[in-house]
């Protein structure tokens, strides 16, 4: 049995890489796919974008109506099963719970007492100064950062941990919170003898060999504290299991910074991680000495063929590349299991995504709608032929406006003339194809077709034969003018771009985002992010842009 979690940065561009959903499951070869950072919301559930043939799926979504938090953040897992009814796989979930509080609406991966939190608030924690409330619990559900699912020899949850900047106060205690409340739920199901594993992205690194730049003081910080604490090693309950497998394995990284092509150095962090508690599935088998991971993990790693640039042999850097590199900011993992029995006879929970009745809906709907829309232009066909092209003359007439000063009144008669019978033949074209072809989402963005143009001595003469060539100027020749000219000014901003003290090398340049200096511009070395000891490297080098234009105003 395989399990793979993953953080997509997107399930629609990942979707859209890959041309389908099944496309991309399947690439991964995995008994349980788990999805973090999704972003979608309910209103932008579909079939095509969540539902899979071979496939049981279970989501979360976010349900904040912030501005800044909006469609951010989301969770999935994807069960591949032979049969969603009277299955024995053990892919295929007894239970489902979406968040870990229980304060969400919806069923519970148990019919047993559930935590004390969850039905007792307000709730005083261990480290925080005031009692938690009930909304602040139903806001750690709100972000869809939790998907439960119980496969009956263990409980797995796909967690997807909020970030937090240490000035940003207000995030910093929902992320303790956040954490602090889902280690109650672990801690509540272990002591009903389950066994845990726990996958996702939870923004934390615990240890220095899991950081590129770690520094002295890199593991004092209070989650990476908190992190290891639960671990066997500092005493805690879970394996983490990538570190069992790999004790020693440095520049193990899953997640590079999307802005800095780090990658092309690997330099990372790990911070997407496999934790698993709890003792081994066989009878005869009891005390500490008979772990799941001893007697039932086979292997874990990083799927280093999902890095970003892998098949283009990482693409240089410089500042930015001309093709943008599709796949997401992070690597998968997966841990290979081995040994599992088979489950009793059960069904895919009522939390599978086939019940929910947006996505059923949506489904039947669209098709009907896009039946109706060909209908629609089948009959507006007839229409179109048989009508003045009203519309035509005016647009064809602005087009003309301009060109007075070339073109005599009498050639504009006839231009306007051919014009209105070029684009008669051109609709009837598009109203024949109308019915049996079907404009797509990628079409929109193609660039259009240009028109003749009356600089142009060629088209002016076979298609319109009114131009005389000596009023107008070759089009192509300005063309070519055009291309000089561009080359001229990016020559000239190479030139007066400062260059960096590593390389002696044009840099790049960058605008402050946020904070006191937001908008002010800085320039920064070009080349992609990577460790000090490598020349090769970013150099480091930082400096601000001048303030004399400010300082004149």
């Amino acid at each position: 049995m395989k399990i793979v979690t993953y953080n997509i940065n997107g399930l629609r561009p990942r979707v859209a890489q890959h041309g389908s959903l099944l496309r991309l499951l399947n690439s991964l070869d995995a008994d349980i796919i788990c999805f973090q950072e999704t972003k979608i919301t309910r209103q932008d559930l579909s079939a095509d974008l969540i539902m899979a043939e071979g496939y049981e799926a279970f989501v979360s979504c976010c349900r904040t109506t912030s501005k800044t938090r909006g469609g951010y953040s989301g969770v999935a897992t994807f069960c591949r099963v032979t049969s969603a009814f009277s299955s024995q796989e053990v892919a295929l979930p007894v239970g489902a719970e979406e968040g870990f509080t229980g304060f969400l609406e919806g069923p519970k991966i148990s019919n047993r007492e559930m935590p004390e939190f969850s039905i007792k608030a307000p709730l005083k924690i261990e480290g925080l100064e005031e009692d938690i409330t009930k909304e602040e619990m139903l806001k750690l559900d709100g972000e869809g950062r939790c998907i439960i699912t119980d496969h009956g020899h263990f409980v797995l949850f796909n967690i997807y941990g909020p970030r937090a900047e240490a000035e940003d106060k207000e995030r910093v205690r929902f992320k303790l919170l956040f954490f602090k409340i889902l280690q109650k739920r672990w801690e509540f199901l272990l002591k009903q003898g389950k066994r845990l594993f726990v996958v996702g992205d939870l923004n934390i690194a615990p240890f220095a060999i899991d950081r590129c730049d770690a520094d002295a003081g890199f593991e004092k910080n209070m989650f990476r504290e908190w992190l290891r604490s639960l671990l066997r090693n500092c005493g805690g309950y879970f394996f983490d299991v990538f570190r069992s497998k790999h004790p020693e394995r440095k520049g193990a990284y899953t997640c590079f910074s999307q802005s800095t092509g780090a990658e092309e150095f690997n330099y990372g962090s790990r911070i997407d991680h496999v934790l698993i508690a709890g003792p081994c599935i066989h009878q005869d088998h009891e005390g500490e000495e008979y772990s799941i991971l001893d007697c039932h993990v086979a292997d874990c790693d990083i799927l280093t063929e999902f890095k970003r640039g892998s098949t283009d042999a990482l693409l240089k850097w410089n500042g930015g590349r001309s093709t943008k590199l599709e796949g997401s900011d992070h690597i998968p993992v997966y841990v290979k299991l081995t040994d599992i029995p088979d489950l009793p006879v059960h069904s895919t929970p009522a939390l599978s995504i086939r019940y929910v009745p947006e996505v059923r809906g949506w489904q039947q709907s669209i098709v009907s709608f896009l039946s109706k829309s060909q209908s629609s232009q089948q009959k507006e066909g007839s229409l179109i032929l048989s009508s003045e092209t009203s519309c035509e003359m005016s647009s064809t007439s602005q087009e003309i406006e301009g060109f007075a000063t070339t073109v005599n009144q009498e050639n504009k008669e006839l231009y306007l003339t051919k014009r209105k019978s070029l684009h008669s033949i051109k609709d009837t074209k598009r109203v024949k194809n109308s019915s049996s072809s079907q404009l797509t989402i990628k079409s929109f963005f193609k660039q259009p077709v240009q028109e003749p143009s009356f600089c142009s001595d060629q088209n002016i003469s076979e298609e319109f034969d009114v131009c005389n060539s000596e009023d107008v100027i070759c089009s192509k020749e300005k063309g070519d003018i055009a291309i000089l000219e561009w080359r001229r000014i990016q020559e000239r901003m190479k030139t007066s771009l400062p260059l960096c003290k590593g390389h002696r090398e044009p840099c790049v340049a960058r605008s402050v985002k946020k904070g006191s200096n937001i908008g002010r511009q800085f320039y920064v070395c070009s080349r992609a992010q990577g460790p000090a000891s490598n020349p090769e490297a970013n150099c480091n080098h930082f400096q601000w842009a001048s303030l004399k234009s400010k300082d004149k105003k």
